[in-house]
């Protein structure tokens, strides 16, 4: 724990980071009660180099590449379901398969003065994104394998689906963002005034 927060390690934090922000821009669904599409083509491509970029890492990639992040994020997204449900043997099934398809392995790097510290790499070296799997994957399994496995999850809020993992202090996330969760509050504070006015009239 530091700062009330729960902390992994700094690249095990990132990867899951990554994993969450792959499974939202890229998987369609429901975000804040609208139907949510992914971007595709030259959009796409643009909003992944940014999101790339703001990691701190230099990957670049083009469009065919980009579609193959899309199906990684659906195969992500399959984990944060199956934690969200409860199944937890289903989501370790889940991440031990991509583990397997892309020959995840931890290696200890040392760069931009940094401690050693570990980085998780794909079989194929030369392939960006089967490395960005790898990195997911393991870090979900590193989430996965220990104290805070249930920290995965999937908004709670009506008509979203975006996923989130969790490190408050208590384990209390139940949405994706402050904006569903005062969605939800603002709704559920418009029901009660509205039983008590309905209370009101039957006295």
């Amino acid at each position: 724990m530091v700062t009330g927060q729960v902390n992994f390690n700094s690249h095990t934090d990132a990867v899951v980071r990554m994993a969450v922000a792959l499974v939202n821009l890229l998987t369609e669904g429901e975000e804040r009660s609208r139907k949510y599409l992914p971007p595709a083509g030259a959009e796409r491509v643009a909003r992944l180099n940014a999101l790339f970029q703001s990691a701190g890492s230099k990957t670049q990639v083009d469009e065919a590449e980009a579609r193959a992040v899309g199906y990684v994020a659906a195969e992500l997204r399959g984990v944060f379901a199956a934690v969200a449900a409860g199944d937890l043997d289903d989501a370790a099934r889940q991440v031990n398969a991509m583990l397997r398809a892309t020959g995840a392995h931890p290696l200890l790097e040392r760069h931009d003065d940094e401690a050693w510290h570990i980085h998780f790499h794909a079989a194929d070296e030369a392939s960006r994104i089967k490395g960005w799997a790898a990195g997911c994957a393991t870090g979900l399994a590193v989430v996965l394998g220990g104290e805070y496995f249930d920290r995965l999850g999937v908004c709670t809020a009506p008509r979203c689906d975006r996923v989130y993992v969790d490190t408050s202090r208590n384990g209390s996330k139940r949405f994706c963002s402050t904006a569903c969760q005062n969605r939800v509050k603002a709704a559920a504070f418009r029901q009660a005034r509205r039983g008590e006015a309905a209370a009101a009239v039957s006295e």
